[in-house]
């Protein structure tokens, strides 16, 4: 009897140890379609597990709440919170940096895109 009694005080501690826990449970599913898209673009089933993307979920959130602590100093979010949350782990970080840079590369070529699309329309 001393091993369930065991297990459920661990589990109390854990929960109590980790208050932002309660607010995940009442976040959960708000990134879920998000994630499932997310993840079978980067290979995933197209309708991977509902557990798979509750986890997925769960370590989004806590990123969240973390860059938010560290954000909360200037009054905002940015993408430099997140890269400083990540900084000594760095196939993360370089990952990162890459989609960032990707990101910037493909926001130019809108941009020339749009402007040859405008240069077009006038010459018609």
């Amino acid at each position: 009897m001393s091993n369930p009694s065991t297990g459920a005080s661990s589990k109390s501690k854990v929960g109590s140890s980790q208050p932002s826990e309660t607010s995940f449970k009442r976040k959960r599913g708000v990134f879920q379609k998000d994630l499932q898209h997310m993840m079978y673009g980067f290979g995933d089933d197209s309708n991977p597990l509902p557990e798979t993307v509750a986890l997925v979920e769960d370590i989004v959130v806590e990123y969240a709440y973390k860059a938010q602590d560290i954000g909360s100093k200037r009054g905002k979010l940015s993408v430099e919170d997140f890269l400083y949350l990540i900084r000594k782990d760095t196939p993360k970080l370089n990952r990162c940096t890459e989609l960032l840079s990707m990101q910037e590369e493909l926001k130019q070529a809108r941009k020339a895109f749009e402007v040859d699309e405008e240069k077009l329309g006038t010459l018609e």
